[in-house]
């Protein structure tokens, strides 16, 4: 299968919410903070997805996608698989480093305002958060801002992967690692680390592990007796021999 790894577009942000959607679908974390699947709305998380794409572009996150670049047929799982040019096979959304004594900017905080704006907007129109369990959602939020709190040594901040996800056809071709390498390469030349939260222990930690990555703290979110266990991986800067 011919596949390039591009920075995200405008233009590509239908194709990587679709991607995303059925690459998360079985996530241990997205179960635990949509636990009520007939209360789901694919609609409604399809805006909240594109909504947060577009931040991304804004504000200028490195987000790239897997892009097949031609017609291809491929036998895999016992049948055939068809990929038409340009369907998205994967998604990669890192964050930039960011050092904890530098101000957040102004243009940041607009573009988090016109994000909470068009969650609002999406709110209205599809009368809710499509099944969102808002607790649930919180208690991550401050759990996972305790992790980087402890974890986060370097004062230069780190290369944040928000997510990665190949969709099932491209499984097992090395998207993940591809998509991965776009940034990890450039957090190499800049001597800067990278940093990763996985719900999925198997297989995913031997994965990062051979990308570099070292787990280093297990952390839990709990509500009503349901916990999702997330895995913190920090991955040091490699220099070339």
């Amino acid at each position: 299968m011919s596949i390039e790894i591009v920075p995200l577009a405008k233009a590509d942000i239908p194709g990587a919410v679709e991607c995303v959607q059925k690459a998360f679908a079985d996530d241990p974390y997205f179960r635990w903070v949509f636990n009520n699947p007939s209360q789901f709305n694919i609609q409604r998380n399809a805006a909240s997805l594109a909504a947060h794409f577009q931040y991304g572009i804004n504000c200028g996150c490195p987000i790239s996608v897997a892009k097949v670049t031609r017609a291809t047929s491929d036998q895999k799982t016992e049948r055939d698989i068809k990929l038409s040019p340009g369907s998205i096979v994967g998604v990669s959304w890192w964050y930039s480093p960011q050092a904890a004594c530098i101000p957040q900017t102004w243009s940041i905080w607009v573009q988090e305002w016109l994000l909470s704006f068009r969650q609002l907007l999406s709110n209205i129109r599809f009368l809710g958060r499509g099944g969102l369990n808002v607790p649930r959602y919180w208690i991550w939020k401050q759990v996972q801002q305790d992790a980087h709190d402890a974890l986060w040594k370097d004062p230069r901040g780190y290369y944040f992967c928000n997510m990665v996800g190949v969709s099932f056809q491209a499984r097992g071709m090395g998207v993940g690692k591809r998509l991965m390498e776009s940034v990890m390469e450039k957090a190499d030349r800049e001597g800067m680390p990278c940093y990763l939260e996985s719900s999925k222990g198997h297989p995913n930690i031997a994965i990062y592990e051979k990308m570099g990555f070292e787990l280093i703290k297990e952390i839990e979110c709990a509500e009503g007796g349901n916990v999702c266990k997330l895995y913190c991986m920090i991955r040091n800067p490699k220099t070339k021999s």
